[in-house]
């Protein structure tokens, strides 16, 4: 098959677009795990649950985008802020692999309440987005992919500004730091992993209204969140410009391959990936390599 240029291009803009969305939902897991030191892999659910309380305020009550919006971003802060202090607070100071199972446990428990809740069914969220398509030169590209791609690109600077000049964002960096020296500088560390979990549920709840919008929505949609994870470990647990970079690398792989050599293959590529970063950087390409003595 002959090279095509414009085709190529064209899976390349789309892979930027689904980059983006898997480094806005690892946002979220990097926002947890560096406060706490938690690997929270319900943020895949939280991610669902955002999508189907926008989904309530759109279809179930006929609210304007507009509004549906910040409240959406509101709930998913306060779902993070009650999973933090009810769940996770308990836990702390546990063994590491106790949390990480209670997160396992945790995602399960809010498939299930969306199950009861919105039944198990996949549905489409109304359309709010258009479907006219997008040219950039002769190259075309889905407008939905195009407004999630500016929309996640956008909310991912905000984080990141607020991490780095925000007093609370601050705060975190102190305590993913040194939680000791935070607690003698008088930094509240307890809110601190509070401020985290409720940052990370507003992003997870504003990936989950775009990665809905694009494939619609079920109870199975938090699968998205182990692409995200694999972005995570690629680009290092620590690291908020990992999340970033490592998002934009597999959202081209997973393009690249599941376009030119097949759909099956995706996977396959993703992992292979992950496993060839991991043997040459066990922390991620940008992750923090942490010395023990012995």
């Amino acid at each position: 098959m002959d090279f095509d240029p414009l085709y190529f291009f064209e899976v390349t803009l789309a892979g930027l677009g689904s980059g983006a969305l898997l480094a806005l939902t690892s946002l979220a897991f990097v926002l947890i795990y560096k406060a706490t030191k938690v690997v929270n892999l319900a943020i895949g659910e939280m991610l669902m649950i955002g999508a189907y309380v926008f989904f309530s305020f759109t279809s179930g009550m006929a609210m304007p985008v507009w509004a549906a919006i910040p409240l959406t971003l509101l709930a998913g802060g306060v779902l993070g802020g009650v999973l933090e202090r009810a769940i996770i607070r308990p836990m702390l100071g546990e063994n590491a692999i106790s949390v990480f199972m209670v997160t396992i446990g945790l995602g399960s428990v809010l498939v299930g309440t969306a199950e009861l809740i919105w039944g198990a069914a996949p549905t489409q969220m109304a359309d709010f987005m258009g479907t006219a398509p997008v040219f950039i030169g002769e190259a075309y590209i889905s407008r939905k992919i195009a407004i999630s791609f500016a929309v996640a690109t956008t909310l991912i600077i905000l984080v990141v500004l607020a991490f780095r000049f925000w007093r609370g964002g601050v705060a975190l960096r102190a305590t993913a730091t040194d939680q000791a020296a935070a607690y003698s500088c008088g930094i509240n560390v307890p809110g601190v992993f509070s401020a985290s979990w409720i940052l990370a549920g507003i992003v997870a709840a504003g990936a989950g209204i775009l990665v809905g919008a694009i494939g619609g929505i079920s109870p199975n949609m938090g699968v998205f969140g182990l692409s995200a994870l694999v972005v995570v470990i690629v680009g290092g647990l620590d690291s908020v410009a990992g999340a970033l970079i490592g998002g934009i690398i597999v959202g081209l792989i997973e393009a690249w391959s599941g376009t030119f050599i097949g759909g099956e293959f995706k996977l396959l590529a993703t992992f292979s990936l992950l496993i060839f970063i991991l043997m040459i950087r066990p922390y991620g390409l940008f992750g923090t390599a942490e010395i023990e003595r012995l």
